[in-house]
């Protein structure tokens, strides 16, 4: 009697046919994840399409431009249906408030620039969503970001997607081991986002042209101030504008109107060199602003890193690394010198400007295209 022969590895990484292996999609109803659920289920897979309600539904419905609004729970269920396989709405609303919402108000009005869709990965969708797919029994949780897992030597490993200009590596460093064990990233491999749209068109998806999202999904119109007045009233206080020695240069309407950085706007024109935001100071309800070359910064210190190499962090007194401070920007070369676990300073080859608390500082292997972690800029 012939020995069963091992099954070959699915394109998900599992040794068992596809409609052996249960993955549940995080679908956003944006051509991305849509086009991730109709791939899986064309091979045949058993896919379970989640989508969450982060907040108030009724609000979300003539909401267009981000993800997770009326509209879009309604185009996931309708590409689910096309397809043929089952879809659920999560209401995450309470979870998201706590988690990530609130946090983002509270960081604006001290003064700091966060990014809100890093924590949401961090605490929503890579937390409970997936301890959600792994109750409904699935072997693994897809979604639509552009980013690569690829598997090494000691495990799964992240890496950037193969079309620079769409690489979310920047918002999910904080991916840890044990979550990128469970997940899967079926579109880092393409080329452009034309290729994930001739895909949507291949499988008839009504959301092929459908735009991408531009805005966080619960800022309308990109537009912070107004978001944080409502969660925070206090924090349109008017207070002064000051240059480095304390002098009142002019006033302002709430600090969480500025950015560190910020040129424009700043109501204090007929100056014969222009200035910038250099620092926000909400206790003292003041905008401080100088030259630009107060805006360059060269030590950045670091906290909270998730850290992926395959070494510890601590093993080494320095690594040479590449860093990105802002999603937009190319990596930079850096020298990361570890204090703890999860602390650390980062020294700039070339010092950057408009570097703020509150957003991530994302750590890249120089010699590969893999993503070694990260953590968020602090004060110091």
């Amino acid at each position: 009697m012939a020995l069963d022969q091992p099954h070959p590895l699915n394109s998900m990484g599992f040794a068992k046919p596809p409609a052996d292996t249960r993955v549940v999609v995080a679908m956003s109803g944006g051509v991305d994840s849509s086009v991730v659920a109709a791939m899986l289920a064309e091979e045949g897979y058993d896919v379970v399409g989640v989508t969450l309600q982060l907040y108030d539904h009724g609000a979300a419905l003539a909401k267009k431009g981000a993800c997770c609004a009326g509209i879009d729970i309604h185009d996931a269920r309708r590409v689910a249906e096309d397809m043929n396989f089952p879809h659920y709405v999560l209401d995450y609303e309470n979870v998201f408030k706590d988690a990530v919402i609130d946090e983002f108000a509270d960081s604006y009005l001290a003064g700091a620039t966060p990014v809100p869709c890093i924590r949401c990965n961090e605490r929503v969708k890579f937390k409970d969503l997936l301890e959600t797919a792994k109750d409904l029994e699935a072997d693994c949780m897809a979604t639509g970001h552009y980013i690569q897992r690829h598997m090494g030597p000691t495990g799964a490993e992240l890496h950037v997607a193969a079309d620079a200009a769409r690489d979310q590596s920047y918002f999910l460093f904080s991916t840890t081991p044990e979550q990128l064990d469970f997940l899967r990233f079926p579109l880092g491999h393409l080329a452009s986002k034309d290729d994930t749209r001739a895909l949507a068109e291949k499988y008839g998806l009504s959301v092929a042209m459908k735009p991408d999202s531009q805005d966080i999904c619960f800022v309308p119109d990109g537009d912070y101030a107004a978001v944080i007045r409502k969660l925070r009233p206090e924090a349109a206080n008017p207070g002064n504008i000051v240059d480095l020695e304390g002098k009142v240069l002019g006033h302002h309407e709430g600090v969480i109107h500025y950015t560190i950085g910020q040129r424009r706007g700043l109501g204090i024109g007929g100056l014969a060199d222009p200035l910038y935001v250099v620092k926000l100071d909400p206790d003292r309800k003041e905008v401080v602003v100088g030259p630009k070359s107060m805006l360059a910064t060269r030590n950045v210190p670091v906290r909270e890193i998730n850290w992926l190499g395959d070494i510890p962090l601590t093993s080494r007194a320095e690594w040479h690394i590449s860093v990105k401070v802002r999603s937009t920007r190319p990596p930079r070369d850096a020298i990361l010198r570890p204090i703890s676990d999860t602390t650390a300073t980062v020294e700039l080859l070339t010092p950057e400007e408009g570097i703020s608390p509150g957003q991530a500082c994302v750590f890249y292997d120089p010699e590969s295209t893999r993503v070694l972690g990260g953590g968020w800029i602090h004060k110091g």
